[in-house]
């Protein structure tokens, strides 16, 4: 169960075909409704210049930066990220991102976004996908992964030519979003880099027509893009760059034979990025089989983030709305994230939840696109504290299993497949393990 810091929480009573459900709020400062304190502002609006997949250019900057000037000092920045850092993204050689040659605007789109400083996977990633070499990076989801890539694709991109140069591809049209978002966010100084996100479920038309302009880099997943190169729209002809995000789900047998035949269309001379959590059998044979002697990169030691304590439970099937009331009541939740592992269990959970008094939204497959996306927005913006959908992902907070009769011989392998051990859950849980607020930058705790 992760935490995440939220400012004034306002809880919307919508409908419930979009995943938003209506419930009684419980007081910011009672039991199970988040904890008071004062909180930092989370993102609070969306990243403009991606509707409905299509990019549009981020306004120019006013600001003229001549040389010789202090160009930081213009810098938009962000407020100070001051909550606790573990070693996933601290563990550094020291480096920073100026010493990577990257272009101006590139660092000042950077700087911006509020990294200060290259994580580890970067400090290894950026200058090897520069050089233009292919690479095969193991990696944990929240470690900076998205920068690694990104990075490296836009300082290399050519706005002198009006073609599609590089594609990120991903498993799940959430992700699209993200790291189209951080795209263009990033790539906003840099004077006219067309960056577009295409997913299943969205329209095809407007697919169609925003490729008929200029489009420099392409966020997609498989079926999309795939679609879109056989009816001739995406041309991949000058493609120089490719990025497989999460590669051991996209070369999973779901996608495979997808990504086998979209590598068919592209250029034989061009640069393969793979990033994984996992290095399953699929994947070593995709590198075989595609990549040019890669550069080898292994950050990881268990697939758990440092900061994510695990937890089990033993509960029968019926117990588990109660064991989930016991834990709201009983924890200082800021936001939850529960995970089931299908729709209609999504659905009848949320409802549950709402119907015990806490807010709740729903997220999965079967949803609408526009409906998913404000949802995902929504709760990212601090406007509902429990979340309940498919996926597993997390920072610094809890994740708490609750395992039947039935699942307890799955208990090791899970264990097993993490790298981590996962404890009985205790009668008292000590609260810097998952509350922000516990934490200064420093790692001092803060006195409540």
């Amino acid at each position: 169960m992760s935490t995440t810091r939220t400012e004034n929480p306002v809880i919307l009573g919508l409908s419930n075909q979009n995943g938003q459900l209506r419930s009684s709020v419980k007081p910011a400062g009672a039991p199970g409704g988040g904890g008071g304190g004062p909180q930092p502002p989370q993102l609070n609006q969306m990243i403009k210049g991606t509707i409905n997949g299509n990019s549009q250019p981020a306004p120019p900057t006013n600001a003229v930066i001549k040389p010789g000037d202090d160009w930081k000092k213009n810098l938009k920045l962000p407020p100070k990220d001051t909550r606790i850092k573990t070693s996933d993204v601290t563990a550094t050689k020291g480096n920073e991102f100026e010493d990577y040659c990257l272009k101006r605007e590139l660092l000042m789109g950077i700087f911006e976004m509020g990294w200060e400083k290259p994580s580890p996977i970067q400090e290894e990633s950026i200058p090897i996908a520069l050089s233009g070499r292919d690479i095969l990076a193991r990696a944990k989801n929240g470690t900076g992964k998205s920068g690694a890539y990104l990075i490296p694709l836009l300082e290399r991109i050519d706005l002198k030519r009006d073609c599609l140069q590089a594609l990120v591809i991903v498993p799940t049209r959430e992700l699209a979003l993200q790291v189209s978002q951080i795209c263009i966010q990033v790539s906003k100084h840099m004077g006219g880099v067309k960056v577009m996100a295409t997913t299943g479920g969205t329209n095809l038309r407007d697919d169609i027509m925003r490729l008929d302009e200029t489009v420099h880099v392409v966020i997609a997943t498989p079926g999309r893009i795939l679609d879109l190169i056989k009816k001739g729209v995406a041309k991949v002809n000058q493609v120089q760059m490719v990025v497989l995000d999460e590669a051991d789900k996209l070369l999973s047998q779901d996608f495979v034979v997808m990504m086998e035949e979209m590598l068919g269309f592209l250029p034989k001379q061009r640069q393969i990025l793979l990033y994984s959590a996992t290095f399953p059998l699929s994947v070593q044979k995709f590198m075989n089989a595609h990549l040019q002697k890669p550069y080898e990169i292994n950050l990881m030691e268990e697939l758990t983030l440092k900061g994510v304590t695990q937890y089990y439970a033993y509960v029968t099937e019926r117990q588990k709305v109660h064991c989930l009331n016991t834990l709201f009541s009983r924890l200082q939740i800021n936001q939850s994230i529960i995970f089931c592992n299908s729709s209609q269990r999504v659905e009848l959970l949320a409802k549950k939840i709402s119907q015990l008094g806490y807010s709740c939204f729903y997220i999965h497959a079967k949803m609408r696109q526009e409906h998913r996306n404000r949802v995902f927005h929504d709760f990212r913006n601090g406007l509902c504290r429990n979340l309940v959908c498919t996926g597993r992902f997390g920072h610094l907070g809890l994740a708490i299993n609750l395992i039947t009769y039935d699942d307890r011989f799955n208990l090791k392998a899970i264990e097993e497949q993490l790298g981590t051990e996962i404890k009985p859950i205790p009668g008292i849980i000590d609260k810097s393990l998952y509350v922000a607020e516990y934490h200064s930058e420093s790692g001092e705790e803060v006195k409540q």
